[in-house]
């Protein structure tokens, strides 16, 4: 499959955490509108505990890929790459930690990328871009889109102000293996287009804290999906919005507002009716929501995760072209694509991802308050912390099974981990 000008993703894996609620019930227990729930197209959220953060996503989405080189692949990795808007220090990258905690050689480039949700692209399309440009034959690079959601009561004057981005905002970390070997799925070299401009639709002026405005970002986020498309088809011949994507893999804040950005363009691109676009949508977009129904929005890692889930349930039995789009409020979009085929799929498969969603711990209402109520969550700029591994004793025991990492301390604002047992 290697070839002259090839490159895209080898491997890929994601880790959705080891903890969950039902949305349903958590909009029931809110006493949310039901009729705007059903819009989101939600099932289940992850949640982040104490003991996790964007560093212990990233290790245990990337540590299965990693174990499965050989001596030889591993260090032919010489480029982490971490993608996330939920930073642990001004200056540090996620990646430092990444890279010791991975056991990979020390010649190799470490940093980060932040834009948003657009961050996981970027970092793919640079890691990409790399492995085309021929200055290393043979090198690898690692991707990794690592974001969570932290809510604490002491951060809201009222429970109404999360309004619906609690039961959808998630967490999870997407780990890709960029090579010219792309068994997963082969980019379509120069086939993109970009649209960007400045916007206060969602923003984190503190570490701790978000803010935003619902209805502008879901403006901006249709704005970018139309012309960012349109961007790709002036640089690409003879495209067919219909006819040139055999699936669709959108960023996704939440079910409903991919389906508002399909909606769009059907109509203004192909004039295409209503019943028309329902049938496109289960069609081509409706695999891609299958793990993000479930873990809620991962930020820079959704649109690779709509990727794998389309992978995981599509119908691959010859290639099928993917377009995809990603956008970064603030903001910053692209929509772009690549091909997958049979053998990407059984790849994934065999990660078994819906399986690892299966076994996390179902947190109930009170398990859940009392995780928004406590001190237990680390803030931005800890300079020491001691953590209570067994604040919900029966989650524990799904880290241990795994031996996953969890975050053991903070000592002089340095982050010390452990493998769980």
């Amino acid at each position: 499959m290697s070839a002259a000008g090839t490159a895209g993703i080898e491997a890929l894996n994601f880790y959705g955490g080891s903890a969950y609620i039902d949305v349903r019930e958590l909009c029931e227990h809110r006493g949310l509108d039901m009729p705007r729930f059903e819009n989101l197209l939600m099932r289940e959220k992850t949640v982040a505990l104490p003991y996790e953060d964007p560093v212990s996503f990233a290790v245990n989405a990337a540590r299965p890929l990693v174990d499965r080189l050989s001596a030889a692949e591993r260090d032919r990795i010489e480029m982490v790459v971490t993608c996330t808007e939920s930073g642990i220090d001004f200056g540090k990258s996620l990646s430092t930690y990444v890279h010791k905690l991975l056991g990979l050689k020390p010649n190799c480039r470490l940093f980060e990328i932040k834009q948003a949700c657009y961050s996981g692209t970027a970092g793919l399309q640079m890691a990409i871009n790399f492995i085309l440009s021929g200055t290393s034959p043979g090198a690898k690079a690692l991707v990794i889109a690592s974001d969570i959601s932290r809510f604490a009561l002491a951060d809201a004057n009222a429970i109404q102000e999360w309004a619906y981005s609690e039961p959808s905002s998630g967490a999870g970390a997407v780990a890709a293996l960029v090579s010219d070997t792309p068994w997963i799925w082969r980019v379509d070299a120069g086939a993109y287009g970009n649209h960007a401009f400045e916007v206060m639709d969602t923003c984190r002026p503190g570490p701790d804290n978000e803010a935003g405005d619902a209805d502008l970002s879901l403006m901006a986020y249709l704005d970018c999906c139309e012309q960012a498309y349109r961007d790709y088809a002036r640089r690409v011949a003879d495209v067919d919005f219909r006819g040139s994507f055999d699936y669709l893999c959108f960023h996704t804040p939440f079910g409903g507002m991919v389906k508002g950005a399909h909606r769009q363009l059907m109509r203004k691109i192909l004039r295409a009716t209503p019943a028309e676009t329902e049938e496109d949508f289960a069609r081509r977009m409706a695999p891609g929501l299958s793990f993000g129904q479930r873990v809620g929005n991962t930020a820079g890692a959704s649109v690779l995760l709509a990727l794998a889930g389309t992978l995981a349930t599509g119908d691959f039995s010859q290639p099928r072209r993917i377009g995809m789009f990603s956008y970064g409020s603030g903001c910053c979009s692209e929509f772009f694509s690549g091909v997958a085929d049979a053998e990407g799929q059984r790849r994934l498969r065999e990660l078994a991802w819906g399986e690892a969603l299966d076994r996390r711990y179902r947190l109930s209402m009170a398990e859940y308050e009392t995780l928004l109520r406590g001190n237990d969550v680390i803030r931005f700029g800890t300079k020491d912390a001691q953590f209570d591994h067994r604040i919900v004793p029966d989650a524990w025991a799904a880290f241990a099974a795994d031996k996953r990492l969890v975050l053991d301390r903070v000592a002089a604002y340095h982050r010390e981990y452990r493998w769980a047992e």
